[in-house]
């Protein structure tokens, strides 16, 4: 019997890749093996950046949780950039950083 919660996330994944893709106009694509101890994030096709996709009904525990995931990751791929896409309700996406990546962000912008 599928996983609902597997399958829901899976394809948040999907949207968010082919999002990505159109808006910047490179192929991005969702990674396999999301969860582990290890985990770098939900795509992959991004330079030097982790993705963590978060499709929760509960939005404030996305917000809380899944940043803080998101530097864990970023420090497991050593990723420059890293970012959470959170779905909010009604479906729109938000692009959600903590404040040390919204730094380096910025920093490295700027260079």
């Amino acid at each position: 019997m599928p996983n609902p919660a597997k399958s829901k996330g899976d394809a948040a994944e999907r949207e968010v890749a082919s999002l990505l893709s159109d808006l910047l106009g490179f192929t991005v694509r969702r990674k396999l093996g999301a969860g582990r101890a290890d985990d770098c994030g939900d795509l992959d096709g991004i330079p030097d950046t982790v993705v963590q996709v978060v499709n929760y009904r509960d939005l404030f525990r996305a917000m809380r949780i899944k940043p803080p995931a998101s530097e864990r990751q970023q420090e497991n791929a050593g990723a420059t950039f890293g970012v959470t896409a959170v779905r909010m309700v009604g479906g729109r996406w938000l692009f959600v950083m903590t404040p040390d990546q919204y730094a380096t962000y910025v920093r490295e912008s700027l260079r």
